[in-house]
């Protein structure tokens, strides 16, 4: 029997802020301010992190209003860990979840970025268009 050692350790819990403001521009996501970290991150329903040597190296957060939608937000694998199904593994806790204590009938989005759609249709998520259209503003 062939033992395989894992060196990535997946967790329930919410990054803190430091965390969120370094993973996010590392992982090739856009930064945040830390203002806008602390009023967001206390409104999260559910958070993982994937941790290396004790350090956070992914994460991954839905938010949303509990009953009727919710949102997959703040993907990221820092670049040298990625490519080893950490993203994988973050949506497989996410969506987990949402299905274990969300609503039947919850509707649950995204935003995929470049490739990023191929992960996330192998949990279930498809495309809107042309029956609907993703919409964005920044205030």
């Amino acid at each position: 029997m062939q033992i395989t050692f894992d060196p990535y350790e997946l967790s329930v819990e919410l990054p803190t802020v430091e965390t969120y403001l370094r993973l996010r521009p590392a992982s090739g996501l856009s930064a945040k301010p830390r203002e806008v970290a602390l009023l967001s991150l206390p409104n999260t329903w559910h958070a993982v992190q994937i941790r290396h040597g004790g350090e956070p190296v992914g994460m991954g957060r839905v938010i949303g209003d509990g009953g009727c939608f919710f949102q997959v937000v703040d993907i990221c694998v820092l670049p040298d860990h990625q490519r080893r199904g950490l993203g994988k593994r973050i949506m497989a806790e996410l969506i987990g979840e949402l299905e274990r204590r969300a609503p039947a009938g919850a509707y649950v989005s995204l935003i995929a970025d470049g490739d990023a759609r191929y992960l996330y249709e192998k949990f279930g998520f498809r495309e809107t268009a042309p029956a609907s259209v993703g919409m964005h503003r920044t205030v």
